[in-house]
């Protein structure tokens, strides 16, 4: 605990400081988000806050990489990685780049982790490591459209890893969660600047490597995924159901189920409605990563799968109902 509260304090600060920063060099360049039919905000808002959670998290690699040599080469791989995703973010949020010069990247720092992971642990790591990769920097993309919803449940995500692991990537997901406390002020309740694709990229590429370090470390992966439910079900499923309507699944919307929910009951209530649902899931993760039968841990990670489903399904009808009848009036 002694040297844990300075580590979290450090990263805490370097992203508040950073973010502060980071917001003066947006509004210099006039580096904002307008408000438009595809947006969820009514006033321009300066974007790439983001790059101070990636300077927290390249300063947290190099240290850990550094003071553990049997990790080196894995610490390595994911600061490269991360160096690559936020780098193609920065790059958008300056001068947007067509999404497939993004998901190339993307792929890149997928299977530079993957092949990080094949060598020291075999293809199972590296199957989880490309696949996580490739999914959680696009849905927390996906996902970053209201205030503070991105970072809360990274936050809270990275807090399920604080737990699970042990040695330096379980000091990484404390650097994690201590970021995006840093950021969390400028962008809730009120955003003041914006994560950007830098650094809705960057926290989608940290949660993808820790979950390939869990499962290189013979840690239950499905428990891992519990916090993020809220985020996987509103994005797999808005995209999936896009994709069988034949729209264009890969240009900006505003159809996710928290989008349609902000227009109705406001950022704030629907930010802290995912937040106690990934919170009581945590918890649910937190309690079974101590042991007891695998049987009785799937049924339960099943059942939060099918509540969380459910509640989706439910608001998404509700929802899309009270805006039909309003676009008739």
């Amino acid at each position: 605990m002694g040297q844990a509260l300075p580590w979290l304090a450090l990263h805490f600060c370097i992203a508040a400081v950073g973010t502060w920063l980071a917001r003066r060099y947006a509004l210099r360049r006039q580096l904002l988000d307008a408000p438009g039919e595809r947006r969820s905000h009514s006033v321009a808002t300066p974007r790439g806050g983001g790059i101070a959670i990636v300077a927290s998290l390249l300063v947290a690699a190099c240290w850990l990489g550094w003071h553990a040599p049997e990790q080196r080469l894995m610490f390595a791989s994911f600061a490269v990685g991360l160096v690559l995703v936020a780098g193609v973010g920065w790059w958008d949020d300056h001068r947007p780049l067509s999404p497939w010069w993004r998901l190339a990247v993307h792929a890149l720092a997928a299977t530079l982790l993957a092949w990080t992971c094949w060598h020291a642990s075999g293809w199972l790591p590296a199957v989880v490591a490309w696949l996580a990769v490739m999914a959680l920097v696009n849905i927390w993309n996906f996902m970053d459209g209201i205030d503070g919803i991105a970072s809360t449940q990274a936050a809270l995500s990275a807090l399920a890893f604080l737990f699970v692991l042990a040695g330096p990537w379980a000091w990484l997901a404390g650097a994690l969660f201590a970021a995006c406390l840093g950021f969390l002020p400028f962008n809730f309740p009120r955003a003041r600047i914006f994560l950007g694709d830098v650094g809705s990229g960057a926290l989608g590429y940290a949660l993808a490597g820790l979950l390939a370090v869990a499962s290189m470390a013979a840690q239950p992966v499905w428990l891992l995924i519990l916090p993020m439910l809220p985020f996987l079900v509103d994005a797999g499923f808005t995209l999936a159901s896009r994709i069988l309507r034949g729209d264009r699944w890969w240009t900006p919307h505003v159809g996710h189920v928290y989008q349609q929910a902000a227009r109705r009951f406001g950022h704030v209530a629907v930010t802290l409605a995912y937040l106690v649902i990934s919170f009581v899931t945590l918890s649910l993760t937190v309690c079974m990563s101590n042991g007891g039968d695998e049987a009785v841990q799937l049924a339960l990670i099943g059942s939060c799968f099918a509540v969380t489903l459910a509640l989706w399904g439910w608001a998404r009808k509700g929802l899309s109902h009270v805006e039909s009848r309003s676009r008739d009036e």
